[in-house]
C-alpha cells in the first residue's frame, strides 16, 4: 500500500537524525528500502521465523528487528543495525512511524475507493451517506470536479503532484481514473466565484506544465452541494473535455458552463447532423471550401460581421473581402452579412467539426 519510495524517504530521514542504519523488510524477508547500500534486494531468511514468532522484537546477528502491523497482522519488519539500547529505541520509533503511515495511507485508500465508486455511480444512495459518515466525509458542502488529462510518462506520479498543490486541503480528493486521467474533487467556499474556479484550474495547469514539462488539458463541471451529485459534476467535466477538443482547440482549460452552443451540438445524433448539413450545403461538404475562404469566414465571425475590421486584420482590400463573401453566397445561398444566415453557417461549421471528430473516434 505504501510505495517503496515513501518507505525509503522515511528511513533516510530517520537516519539523518539518529545516524543509525535502518532497513524495511517485507514479511517474506526481502529488503525493499534501506540506508545500507549492500542490503537492497537482499533476502533475510530469519525474518520469516521472526514473523511467525510471538515476539514483538528480536536481536539476530547484530541487528534488531521490530514488527509493523496492518490490522493486527505483521506487514513489514524494521531492521536496525546495532545491539545497543539506542538502537532499540530508534527501532521502536521507526516502527511506530511506519505504522502510522500505514494507517494514514489505508484511510486515504478507502476514501479514494469511495470517491471512485461515487464518480462512477457504483453506489446506492443509502450507501453513499452511510459510507461517507464512516469515512468522515461531509455531505452538504459545495464541491466541483476537475478532470485533468495528461500524456505524461506513467513513471511520474502526477497524482502526488496535484495533491501537493493543495497540501492543507484534506477535504479535497485526488484520484487517478486511468494512466492519463486524474480527477480532483475540490471543496469550495460558499461564495467561491467563477473566476476563482478558473484560477484553480490555471494553478493546476501551470504547476503540471512546470513540474512535468508537458501540456495538460483541464475541464471542470458545475458546482454541486450534495455528495450524491458529485458524479454529475464529473460527467459534465468529461463532456467539457470532449467538447473543448472539438470546438475550443486553442484552449487547454474548459469550463462546462462556458461551452455555449458547442454543448448542444455535442448531444445531437449524427444522422440529424448529416441531414442538417445536406439541407444547408445542398450536397456540398466542408472539403469543397478552400482554406482561404474558411479563414476569411472565421475572422469575419471573430469581428462580429464587421467588414472593415475584418479586411484590416486580414490585410486585404474591403472589396476583396466582399468578393469572397459573394463567392460563398453563390455556393451556399447564405449571405454572411445577414445575421440569420451568419448564424446558420456558424452552426454548419460547428456541426461539421463535430461530425469529423466523431468519425475519427469511430476508427
Amino acid at each position: 500500500m505504501i510505495s517503496n519510495q515513501i518507505l525509503q524517504s522515511t528511513i533516510d530521514g530517520l537516519k539523518s537524525i539518529t545516524r543509525k542504519e535502518l532497513s524495511v523488510v517485507e514479511k517474506e524477508g526481502k529488503v525493499i528500502a534501506t540506508t545500507e547500500e549492500n542490503m537492497i534486494g537482499r533476502q533475510i531468511d530469519a525474518v520469516e521465523n521472526f514473523i511467525s514468532s510471538p515476539a514483538e522484537s528480536q536481536l539476530i546477528l547484530g541487528y534488531q528487528y521490530f514488527k509493523i502491523y496492518d490490522n493486527g497482522v505483521p506487514e513489514y519488519v524494521i531492521q536496525v543495525k546495532g545491539e545497543d539500547e539506542s538502537g532499540y529505541q530508534i527501532g521502536k520509533i521507526a516502527a511506530f512511524q511506519i505504522q502510522s503511515l500505514l494507517v494514514a495511507y489505508k484511510e486515504r485508500y478507502d476514501k479514494d475507493n469511495f470517491i471512485k465508486n461515487l464518480l462512477l455511480d457504483n453506489l446506492l444512495l443509502v450507501d453513499i451517506y452511510s459510507r461517507a459518515k464512516k469515512l468522515h466525509i461531509e455531505n452538504n458542502v459545495h464541491r466541483i470536479v476537475y478532470l485533468i488529462e495528461t500524456n505524461i510518462d506513467k513513471e511520474m506520479n502526477v497524482v502526488e503532484i496535484v495533491r501537493s498543490i493543495f497540501p492543507a486541503k484534506t477535504k479535497d480528493f485526488v484520484t487517478a481514473v486511468d494512466e492519463h486521467s486524474i480527477i480532483l474533487v475540490k471543496e469550495l467556499r460558499e461564495k467561491e466565484t467563477a473566476d476563482e474556479i478558473d484560477r484553480i484550474a490555471k494553478t493546476i495547469e501551470e504547476t503540471l506544465n512546470a513540474e512535468t514539462n508537458s501540456r495538460v488539458y483541464i475541464s471542470s463541471g458545475t458546482i454541486v452541494s450534495d455528495l450524491k451529485d458529485v458524479s454529475r459534476s464529473y460527467k459534465e467535466a468529461k463532456m467539457a473535455l470532449e467538447v473543448g477538443k472539438i470546438f475550443e482547440t486553442d484552449k487547454y482549460i474548459v469550463n462546462y458552463e462556458k461551452l455555449g452552443i458547442g454543448r448542444l451540438i455535442y448531444q445531437l445524433p449524427l444522422p440529424l447532423c448529416r441531414m442538417f448539413i445536406k439541407e444547408v450545403l445542398h450536397g456540398l461538404t466542408m472539403d469543397d471550401f478552400d482554406d482561404e475562404t474558411l479563414a476569411t469566414v472565421n475572422k469575419f465571425f471573430e469581428n462580429n460581421l464587421n467588414v472593415s475590421e475584418t479586411s484590416r486584420q486580414l490585410y486585404i482590400h474591403r472589396n476583396t473581402l466582399v468578393y469572397r463573401l459573394d463567392k460563398l453566397q453563390k455556393m451556399t445561398g447564405l449571405d454572411l452579412r445577414n445575421f440569420d444566415d451568419a448564424i446558420i453557417f456558424k452552426i454548419t461549421l460547428m456541426v461539421s467539426k463535430y461530425m469529423i471528430y466523431m468519425d475519427k473516434m469511430a476508427y
